[in-house]
């Protein structure tokens, strides 16, 4: 009786196990087929792909502008920020180009070298915009990312997707969908001695 209840309980803790091995792969799955349609592509349409050093040329806040990736909502003219135009010296090229804080920033409005996250609040979007203008001014060499076909002859601060970004967003999905398999083959094992012990007892007796 008692051996039966503990061949019982170890079916249940190996199906148990084994649907658990099952979710993990499926969530791994799940998190493969998301970043493959958001983070992926992102990542491969981003030009700027080289890295240089960027010197100020120049920092300037110009007139505020309407806020532009609002379009189609109807209510794209009610929001307003100044629009801070950098300019730099490419150093590898020798050149003066127009800076973008990111690609996203070149989409939303490409009049602008930063878009403010939030536009609701005027007086803290001019706050915010004019402590990166003197910041600009106060570390005039940076790194930048450019195109080397010089196909998009801007340069972007920071990349949205660099490569690291691209390697941790795989960790995640990759060490879930390894732990599942290594679950479910343990459980197999574990059935298939289970299947050997008792075929063995079976001839034994």
């Amino acid at each position: 009786m008692l051996g039966k209840k503990l061949v019982t309980a170890q079916k249940r803790g190996e199906t148990r196990a084994l649907f658990l091995g099952l979710g993990m792969v499926a969530c791994s799955v799940i998190m493969y087929f998301f970043i493959g349609i958001t983070i992926v592509p992102a990542y491969k349409r981003s030009v700027w792909t080289n890295e240089s050093v960027c010197t100020l040329m120049k920092a300037s806040i110009k007139d505020p502008v309407h806020c532009m990736y609002n379009e189609g909502s109807g209510d794209e003219n009610i929001f307003r920020y100044p629009c801070l135009e950098v300019e730099v010296n490419l150093t590898r090229l020798g050149q003066v180009v127009k800076l973008y804080h990111t690609e996203d920033t070149v989409d939303r409005n490409p009049q602008c070298s930063y878009v403010p996250p939030n536009v609701e609040n005027y007086g803290e979007v001019q706050k915010e915009v004019e402590e990166i203008t003197d910041n600009f001014r106060k570390h005039q060499t940076f790194s930048c990312f450019y195109d080397p076909s010089r196909k998009e002859e801007s340069v972007i601060l920071k990349r949205l997707y660099p490569p690291e970004d691209l390697f941790f967003a795989f960790i995640w999905p990759s060490l879930m969908l390894l732990g599942g398999v290594l679950i479910i083959v343990m459980v197999k094992i574990s059935q298939y001695f289970s299947v050997l012990s008792a075929s063995q007892y079976r001839t034994g007796t």
